[in-house]
Order: structure tokens, then sequence, then C-alpha cells
């Protein structure tokens, strides 16, 4: 039986960030969780923005198109948001933040269309197919993927079209979530398993919420983490979750959800790990819909 996660699909959903001038790079080294200094050619980045307080305003994947253009793909919702909270910080630094969301056209490419773009090679590492930018993304359910950046005007490569909806499952399953308008400022980054997926550098220097970031790593004080959840019931990103232990406090946050191809809902949460560990879980209220938790689809990093 052939997987139903091939084929390509539009992103409509997604926007681009463009950072212009020859301080783009250290603009974002100071204010992003990844080290932009050090980015190769061939690789792109996973990121946070990230409040003083260490919680998520946006993520990004992100790659260099020259010395002095850094593009920054990231959840349509929230864009012009993040582009004026950046700007707020160019001061007399030679860079400009614009909404570039026109100039490129943006695609999904799963199973073999993905394959066929760009071989097999490690997640947000990048390669260029004609003029366009394919990135590597992390696989859902084993079938690979591939984010396709190019000129608005240009043909995505050829494939089966594959239906947005299923898409957006996929990155449900992949395990990675977006920010999006209905979480922005709910997680700090380890909550949705950020440092096990290439979305955090401990090594570059600081960034607003680095203090934050790197505490709840080092001193093991992280009590929350990105799981895989099904419903029966619709799941959406801004969603409390419950556990039978308490009907007062939510012990978790629905990041991102999408429709299963085969029935219910499928989604990212992040849970107090206490909860995710046995009981009755449930979505939107304490006698809504039970959830089914099964673990992320990649190892976490251990505590360090």
């Amino acid at each position: 039986m052939s997987h139903v996660l091939n084929g390509i699909s539009p992103l409509p959903h997604l926007g681009v960030l463009r950072v212009d001038g020859e301080d783009a790079t250290s603009l974002l080294q100071g204010q992003l969780t990844q080290d932009f200094a050090l980015l190769r050619p061939d690789e792109a980045r996973l990121a946070a923005y990230c409040t003083p307080k260490g919680r998520m305003q946006a993520s990004f994947i992100g790659f260099k198109r020259s010395q002095t253009e850094v593009v920054l793909v990231v959840s349509r919702d929230i864009l012009e948001a993040v582009r004026k909270r950046l700007s707020m910080f160019v001061m007399r630094a030679k860079a400009k933040l614009s909404d570039a969301s026109a100039e490129f056209a943006l695609y999904g490419l799963a199973g073999e269309a993905a394959l066929a773009a760009a071989a097999d090679g490690p997640p947000w590492s990048r390669a260029q197919l004609g003029a366009a930018t394919v990135i590597r993304l992390y696989p859902a359910d084993g079938q690979p993927r591939r984010l396709w950046i190019g000129a608005a005007a240009e043909a995505p490569p050829p494939g089966p079209a594959l239906d947005p909806a299923l898409w957006q499952w996929g990155e449900v399953r992949s395990g990675i979530a977006t920010v999006s308008a209905p979480i922005v400022e709910a997680f700090v980054p380890q909550m949705l398993n950020y440092e096990s997926v290439g979305g955090v550098n401990f090594k570059k220097g600081c960034y607003p919420g680095q203090e934050v970031v790197a505490r709840s790593q080092f001193r093991g004080t992280l009590k929350r983490r990105a799981y895989l959840a099904h419903s029966n019931e619709v799941l959406q990103a801004g969603q409390d979750v419950f556990h039978e232990s308490d009907a007062e406090q939510p012990c978790g946050l629905v990041a991102q959800a999408a429709a299963a191809p085969r029935g219910g809902w499928d989604a990212i949460v992040s849970l107090q790990i206490t909860a995710a560990a046995g009981g009755r879980i449930t979505g939107g209220a304490p006698d809504g819909p039970p959830l089914a938790v099964a673990a992320p689809p990649y190892p976490l990093l251990a505590d360090l």
C-alpha cells in the first residue's frame, strides 16, 4: 500500500521574512536560538525567537541566500508582528527586514517527490534544485519530506499533487511544531523538544531568553515535553489538555493539530512529563474527549 504522504503541496500558511544587509547575520545572531554566523551554504537552521523570559514568539527555518541576505520561513499569521518586533533591534545596524512572501513560492514535498528533489541527508541540510532551494525536513511516519523554496514565478518540481491538509498532518506526525498565532509565548523551546531537533545552539552567544533556556537544560528543571496525541474529536492549537488527577489546572497545551486521513485528529501536545507517564488525558476540558499519547518520533537529547 502506498503511503498517503506522497506528492507536492503548496504551503499558503507559510511566509518569508527576508533580512537584507551587511549586518543581517549579526542581527539574527543576537536574537535567535540558533547560530547563523557559522551557517554554511549547504545548511539551513531551525530556530526560535524568544521573549526575555524564554517564551517562543516565533519559529523559523532559515538559510543564507548570500552573505548579505538571510531568508526565514515563518508561519504567515505571525510574520508581520515578528517583523515589527525584530525591526526594533536594528538600531544602527545595516539590516532591513521585509515581508518577501510574494516573491517566493513555497511547496512541501513528501515521499518519492521529496527523494526526487533531494537525496537523503541530515535534517536541515540544504540542496539546490536549479535556482530553487530544497531543505531536508524530519520525516513523518518514515516518509521523507522536503521544503522547496523558489521564485514566485517558478514552477515546483514535477510530481503528484498532495492535499495541503495531508501535508499539515505530516507536519504534526513529524513531531516538530511550528509556532503560529494561537501558541505565541506559550512555550520555552524545550517544551516543544526544539533542543532535540536542532533548534537550539547552547554554544552560541547571547539572545533574548538565553538564560531561561540554558537553565531549563542544565539544571534539570524541565517539566514539559512535546508528545504526539490522537483524538476522535477535533483538536486545535492553543487548546488546553487535562489529566484526570487535576480538573482545575491544565497539564498541557495543543501546539499543532491536523485531521488524520484515517479519521480523528492528530496533534503535537506539550505535556507535563508526569502527566504523560500515565492516566486519562483529555482535550479541551476535564470531561473532554480522551487523548491517546505517544512518544515523539525522534530521540530526546539526554539531559546534560
